[in-house]
């Protein structure tokens, strides 16, 4: 064979491993629709509920619950009597949103995803 057709050969393979490996994380990734509060920056948002300094749990004004996983640890949540929902530019809360604590900073959203709330106070504690 040529090294203009080994060449063109270990194109094809790369081509078809890259095709594999494209299928495989797209089936893991399309696991959960993206979600969003509208208006969040109007009275969107009705409750929020801190998961440590991982997440938050945030309510929108029909009572549907979502999660907010961060990028880091979001230092100062767990305290926080009040926070800030940074919407920029459109005013919606999603993945591309920020949530700032108070003398703290922002923290970033890495993923926002419906959920079944926070756990009871009961299940919690038991």
């Amino acid at each position: 064979m040529s090294s203009r057709g080994s060449r063109v050969a270990t194109l094809a393979l790369g081509a078809l491993a890259t095709l594999s490996l494209d299928s495989a994380f797209a089936s893991d990734t399309a696991a959960k629709p993206e979600a969003s509060i509208p208006f969040a920056d109007h009275g969107g948002i009705w409750n929020w509920q801190a998961d440590g300094d991982k997440g938050l749990w945030v309510q929108s004004n029909q009572r549907q619950w979502y999660y907010a996983k961060f990028l880091g640890p979001c230092i100062g949540l767990d305290y926080a009597n009040s926070i800030g929902f940074d919407t920029r530019p459109m005013g919606t809360f999603d993945r591309f949103s920020a949530v700032v604590v108070p003398r703290w900073g922002k923290c970033q959203v890495q993923s926002f995803e419906l959920s079944d709330g926070p756990p009871s106070k009961h299940q919690a504690n038991g």
